[in-house]
């Protein structure tokens, strides 16, 4: 139903109530004809109109606009206000009840904008929560809106984008990033546009066509430099960092990344910015592997300021994952068992590989501290996985991960079987 079918009867509901006919509440500035025509939805009345109408049923602009009155209408805003600081101040918990308990509110209905609001600050707090196919589901909803506008619709594609990818499915991340940008970036870039493109350029990455991605991250780039603003250049530098230290340039990594941390760290929010800290260690610890303290300390910062902000789950389990990595660096395989023991309770088994990634380290980590039972019941979970898992060019390092950590506990037949199915998931 169309915004001027609810403004007809309202306006025609309020008039029955007030015992009035329509020509009684046409005369003398209007003909009841026309009166007639709003409350069937055939006119659409003009402010003006809509401000004489209100004077002469006795009720609230407001009202009759958003079927609200103006103390409703601030209690909806007051409760996005609290809803949207709870999600700010990593409350994500409380967030969602918020935002759910406003989607239940009938008053929200009429009020397209305020909904939009709601719907898309509850995808957000699903995300924070670890509900990635929940979010998901508000997120398609809210972008077949047909009220939806461009910029709103941009950042519904970027939250899906990044919801598909944490859950694994690369090829949907890839699917609404692509198709957003085919619609609404028909013409030239904006801060928006480019910050979708950086996450659909990790899609890519992560989906294994690294070509696609290097020739997508020096278009980012370039859309960047033509606007020359702190929000795309930090987009495109940062996710083409990832890209560059994939293909092996680590040194060009390094630079793209500090550029961008050393522009997000003036304009930035700090959740970004913590995630920011967090690539760059993980960065520095694959291209510096000596400066790997100072990446710890980078990554225990962005732990610090996680717990204070809306991440997700994805982002603290992937934060623990690289604390584990940068402890087994340092030979503390304690310390990594307790942070890679962290990032598997968060994350379960179904957040698109990192569960793998978790029992890997704890192996690795058990193996170190002489826990064989416990080293070698890990593996053989992670071995199960990726039987069970699509032999795709991508799973072929976490098989080589298991024949190298076999090869140590000398499980010789067990490790040359991991090493062959890493070559046939590579193509060799």
């Amino acid at each position: 139903m169309v915004a001027q079918d609810l403004v007809g009867q309202r306006i025609k509901a309020i008039r029955r109530q007030r015992g009035l006919s329509q020509a009684q509440l046409a005369h003398p500035e209007l003909s009841d004809s026309y009166v007639s025509l709003i409350e069937s939805g055939k006119r659409t009345p003009t402010p003006a109109v809509l401000e004489l109408l209100a004077q002469k049923l006795d009720c609230s602009l407001t009202y009759l606009v958003n079927g609200v009155t103006a103390e409703q209408m601030q209690e909806l805003e007051v409760g996005l206000s609290f809803a949207r600081m709870a999600l700010e101040n990593g409350e994500v918990a409380e967030a969602r009840r918020r935002y759910a308990e406003l989607l239940a509110d009938n008053s929200l209905a009429g009020l397209a904008s305020l909904r939009q609001d709601a719907q898309y600050g509850f995808a957000l707090a699903l995300e924070a929560c670890g509900e990635l196919g929940e979010a998901i589901a508000v997120l398609s909803e809210l972008s077949e809106s047909e009220a939806v506008t461009a910029e709103r619709k941009i950042a519904v594609a970027l939250a899906m984008c990044r919801c598909h990818r944490e859950r694994g499915d690369f090829s949907a991340a890839v699917e609404v990033g692509e198709a957003v940008l085919a619609d609404v970036g028909s013409g030239a870039w904006t801060d928006g546009l480019v910050e979708l493109g950086a996450t659909l350029l990790l899609a890519y990455l992560v989906r294994g066509d690294l070509l696609r991605a290097g020739h997508f991250a020096n278009e980012l780039l370039a859309a960047a430099e033509g606007l020359g603003s702190p929000r795309a250049t930090v987009a495109s530098c940062w996710n083409a960092a990832l890209v560059a230290e994939k293909a092996g340039r680590g040194e060009e990594a390094m630079s793209l990344i500090e550029r961008a941390l050393a522009i997000h760290s003036e304009t930035g929010d700090q959740r970004n910015l913590a995630r920011l800290h967090q690539a760059y260690a993980f960065t520095m610890l694959r291209v510096r592997p000596s400066d790997v303290e100072k990446a710890r300390d980078l990554l225990l910062r962005a732990a610090r300021d996680y717990d204070e902000t809306s991440t997700s789950t994805s982002d603290k389990a992937r934060c623990s994952l690289s604390l584990a990595y940068a402890e087994l660096t340092m030979d503390h395989p304690e310390d990594a068992a307790e942070h890679a023991s962290a990032a598997r309770d968060l994350i379960g088994e179904s957040s698109g590989g990192m569960h793998m990634d978790a029992y890997l380290l704890l192996s690795q980590a058990h193996h170190l501290l002489h826990r064989d039972e416990e080293s070698d019941a890990e593996l053989s979970k992670v071995s199960s996985w990726l039987k069970d898992a699509p032999q795709t060019r991508k799973l072929a390092d976490k098989w080589m991960a298991v024949a190298e950590l076999r090869d140590r506990a000398g499980d010789q037949d067990l490790s040359v079987d991991a090493y062959k199915r890493a070559l046939a998931c590579a193509g060799l």
